[in-house]
């Protein structure tokens, strides 16, 4: 099975400038650079996406959608014509972490969700946010609960600022979960829950490349829930500074 790899960006990010200009958005994420990103909301931009895409030459191997909320085939049948291998579920109401039972319920949902993907020939995945960390069940993570009842081929795009504000050691947590994990957002910021605080990549207090380098395989995925400052220009520093390398 293969998997996303290189650099992308959460659509999400930039959903408002989307909302008032998709096309002209786009052109700016290709001009930054960026030849991925991660659409949210699949059918509900299947139309835009479908010129969009190819005109300002970017393929979109993940994408976050309510699959154990929506119509499943629909969803796939989407992912399937847009190019996306990996449909990525980005929520499960934090009410369900707090028990094992629960916990398995979910895997057994994104498992079954998965027999029907295979049929396409995608790949499910879950997405985390804070309280999938912040709830421990039986001296684990949640997440790493789920990860546990996962069957072989669902996997994970760690969400590596959620998880730390969640009060995960995200290296560690990254190096445990091994393979399960093909994808990571990645974000800077405050490491508190308040959008607003999150900044451009390089400018916040995250140790971005301690996560990088723990999972270096997967597919890195640049994401501003929001922030005070501008978005874009947020999603083109956060471009060139994961593009320069560490070392830089």
């Amino acid at each position: 099975m293969s998997h996303p790899t290189g650099l992308s960006v959460q659509l999400y990010t930039v959903r408002n400038a989307l909302a008032e200009d998709f096309d002209g958005t786009l052109a700016k994420i290709a001009g930054f650079g960026y030849t991925q990103v991660e659409p949210f909301g699949l059918t509900d931009y299947a139309d835009a996406l479908r010129t969009g895409l190819s005109q300002h030459n970017l393929t979109a191997p993940s994408t976050h959608v309510g699959l154990l909320k929506g119509d499943q085939e629909e969803i796939f049948g989407v992912a399937k014509e847009l190019g996306v291998s990996l449909v990525i579920d980005p929520h499960v109401d934090p009410a369900r972490w707090e028990s094992a039972e629960d916990v398995k319920q979910i895997a057994a949902d994104l498992n079954s969700a998965a027999e029907k993907a295979a049929a396409h020939g995608l790949t499910v995945g879950y997405h985390n946010h804070w309280f999938e960390l912040e709830s421990i069940i039986d001296g684990k993570h949640a997440l790493e609960v789920l990860a546990d009842n996962l069957a072989d081929g669902v996997v994970l795009e760690v969400d590596t600022y959620w998880a730390k504000v969640g009060g995960a050691d995200v290296p560690a947590l990254l190096q445990r979960l091994g393979e399960k994990v093909v994808a990571l957002h990645i974000k800077d910021g405050d490491g508190t829950r308040d959008n607003k605080k999150q900044v451009p990549l390089g400018t916040g207090s995250i140790p971005i490349w301690e996560y990088v380098d723990a999972a270096p395989n997967a597919l890195r995925v640049v994401e501003l829930d929001d922030s005070e400052q501008d978005l874009i220009e947020a999603v083109g520093t956060s471009f060139a500074y994961l593009s320069a390398g560490k070392g830089a």
